[in-house]
């Protein structure tokens, strides 16, 4: 009789579920106490504080009692564990994922200095999706409890509905949109986002390898390759390894315009 059993697809995806949770409880380190306050942070202008006057901003830095570090490749937290905290991004660059049910990992978006993880956790009282840094990087955390106060659900909406702002443009480039339209918007958006943090619009180094943009955006890894050979040989854009210059952004915004035409 053969001794080698078949796994399912879901009995693949448990073993590396908990395999990789085992990983990140081996690997944690202890969590530094610091205080930091939000009115002398330079995001405070595209994090949580936006909007907030100097009071409420200086109570809101009260309840950050812990900066969290995390190394490239660790997890910030996995899916199906408990949903305590909101956390901010002081600095670094994280990426969301899930595991489908073929074992295979699908990303669900990039997040960057001075914006917020976590809100996957607010409904259902676990996360949905795993958050790994894609280079060493520090939050703040904010634990729910304390966001819940009246004086802060105002700023706390906001937040949550610049996201879903942001998963509805999302949903738009995966079903509207051709495979050039998805990375030239892909790469707009990027730039636009450094900028709103001082950086600049038209350099800037890539945190994720182009199989996590292929996932991101619904392509392949070889369409991903060859649209960036294609926009560098246009003259759109210039790479060298994982560091892009784009050369000409209203290039780049009409490969969307005429692949509508």
């Amino acid at each position: 009789m053969n001794a080698t059993a078949t796994i399912t697809p879901i009995a693949k995806r448990t073993i590396i579920m908990a395999s990789r949770s085992e990983t990140d409880t081996r690997r944690r380190a202890a969590v530094p106490r610091v205080t930091t306050h939000c009115s002398t942070c330079n995001l405070r202008e595209v994090c949580l504080p936006c909007g907030l006057n100097a009071p409420e901003t200086e109570a809101l830095g009260d309840l950050i009692y812990t900066r969290k570090r995390v190394k490239r490749g660790e997890a910030l937290y996995r899916a199906g564990s408990p949903f305590e905290s909101l956390f901010a991004i002081r600095s670094g660059f994280f990426k969301s994922s899930t595991i489908i049910e073929d074992g295979r990992d699908q990303v669900t978006g990039f997040t960057m200095a001075g914006e917020v993880l976590g809100m996957d956790g607010i409904g259902t009282g676990v996360h949905a999706a795993d958050a790994i840094a894609l280079e060493d990087s520090e939050v703040c955390v904010l634990p729910y409890a304390h966001l819940e106060e009246p004086r802060f659900q105002r700023q706390l909406h906001k937040v949550m509905s610049r996201e879903l702002v942001r998963d509805q443009g999302v949903m738009m480039l995966l079903g509207t949109m051709r495979a050039e339209e998805r990375l030239a918007a892909f790469l707009l958006n990027l730039s636009q986002r450094f900028v709103a943090r001082g950086f600049s619009s038209s350099e800037f180094h890539l945190r994720m390898t182009r199989e996590e943009i292929g996932s991101y955006l619904g392509l392949s890894l070889e369409t991903v390759s060859r649209l960036f050979s294609r926009f560098q040989d246009d003259g759109l854009i210039s790479v060298q390894q994982k560091h892009v210059c784009i050369l000409d952004v209203p290039g780049l915004r009409a490969v969307m315009i005429h692949d509508k035409e």
